[in-house]
């Protein structure tokens, strides 16, 4: 599944190294993030303790239940 196609505040696991804005570089698998929004190519994600990630909106993932 690609991480555009989850919902807001959807939970996912990266299933592989994600790409992300290149200031920033890759966004290393496996992850625990949830999604805030998708705004064009990347998005702005968040984990458990609250630091921010921006892979890239095509990334494959896994939702979580």
């Amino acid at each position: 599944m690609k991480l555009y196609e989850l919902k807001r505040g959807d939970w996912f696991h990266l299933t592989e190294d994600a790409m992300a804005p290149p200031d920033i570089g890759v966004v290393k698998a496996p992850l625990r993030l949830k999604l805030g929004n998708i705004d064009g190519m990347y998005s702005f994600c968040t984990d458990t303790f609250g630091n921010i990630y921006h892979p890239a909106a095509w990334s494959e993932v896994e939702k979580m239940l």
